[in-house]
């Protein structure tokens, strides 16, 4: 029979594995983290586990959800929705998680392994799938489809629109290959400018 843990325990080690859990799964990533690398720091079996969490992805969800609602005010209700202005929108937007990938190491993890979303996502059940609406992407679905019907935005498949505005998240991770990487500042500043250009409208060519 497992251990009963008391209040005060269970509230320790529950704390315990989720900053294990934060430092390995942003630097090991999902599938390489073992449930003997998480119950370690804590000085629990892995059998005890589950009795905190049901499943590795479990712990990776709360972990994601328990930031996903700072980081969707910084960069969707501060950045993209800030102004009405579609393009100083997404200018904003992209600035802002610039700097959150810079800053958050979950967030960045989630953004260039978009499998580990996907694995957590396909071991939920359906009420606890629901809890991933609200969301920094799936705000940022939302304001796009809003702006392509408003014809502020080119008529686009929208899956393609996000994969232009990640593209642009993804340069900094690659700025060792470029010509001149202390020039990274100023390219993302005219890559930021040329890509919502590209992406918006002015009025009269709606």
């Amino acid at each position: 029979m497992p251990p009963a843990f008391t209040a005060e325990e269970r509230a320790r080690i529950t704390q315990i594995l989720r900053t294990t859990g934060y430092d390995l799964f942003t630097t090991l990533g999902l599938r390489k983290t073992s449930l003997d690398q998480l119950v370690a720091p804590a000085g629990i079996a892995k059998s005890s586990f589950y009795q905190f969490f049901d499943s590795k992805e479990s712990l990776y969800l709360e972990l994601m959800l328990r930031e996903s609602g700072s980081v969707k005010q910084r960069v969707i209700d501060d950045g993209l929705r800030a102004t009405g202005d579609t393009r100083e929108g997404l200018r904003r937007f992209l600035r802002a998680a610039l700097d959150e990938l810079a800053t958050n190491p979950l967030w960045r993890r989630l953004t260039t392994h978009p499998e580990e979303m996907s694995a957590v996502a396909r071991r939920l059940d359906p009420a606890k799938a629901a809890t991933l609406a609200d969301n920094p992407a799936t705000a940022l679905t939302e304001y796009i489809g809003e702006k392509q019907r408003s014809g502020e935005l080119i008529d686009i498949d929208p899956a393609v629109v996000v994969g232009v505005l990640q593209t642009v998240l993804l340069v900094p991770l690659h700025a060792d290959r470029l010509g001149d990487p202390a020039k990274l500042d100023t390219i993302l500043d005219l890559l930021i400018d040329i890509v919502t250009q590209g992406l918006t409208r002015t009025e009269g060519e709606h």
